[in-house]
């Protein structure tokens, strides 16, 4: 399970100058995924792309355009797509023949944890 951290980009960025500055030490997290809002990734999981993850899952298509011709749809917004799943760490694009990129799913299950009363969401990637 990978857990994801929920933080608007102002408060990525003081994080950032604090360690940079030493007032604080690199929080586990770094490097790792981060979300600005829960509702950025919910908001990303439509019935289309949901669908774009099941067909990757089950088929595992050689490229992006092998991808894009099982769904019936237009390579560039296959890839567009591929591109917001993959900075949000549910698939990963690896390198394929040539200038291919193969697509994988990387999390078959998202929980997400609000916190109504506070700023203290969570999204864990299974």
């Amino acid at each position: 399970m990978t857990q994801s951290k929920i933080q608007t980009l102002r408060e990525l960025k003081a994080e950032m100058l604090a360690v940079v500055r030493g007032e604080r030490v690199v929080p586990p997290s770094a490097g790792g995924v981060s979300y600005e809002s829960a509702g950025a990734v919910l908001r990303l999981l439509t019935a289309e792309n949901r669908e774009l993850l099941a067909v990757i899952d089950k088929t595992h298509p050689e490229s992006v355009a092998a991808l894009a011709r099982q769904l019936h749809r237009a390579e560039p917004n296959v890839s567009r797509t591929l591109n917001k799943l993959e900075a949000c760490g549910l698939v990963r694009l690896r390198e394929g023949k040539g200038k291919a990129k193969i697509p994988e799913v990387l999390a078959r299950r998202i929980t997400v944890d609000i916190d109504v009363f506070g700023a203290h969401d969570r999204i864990s990637l299974v």
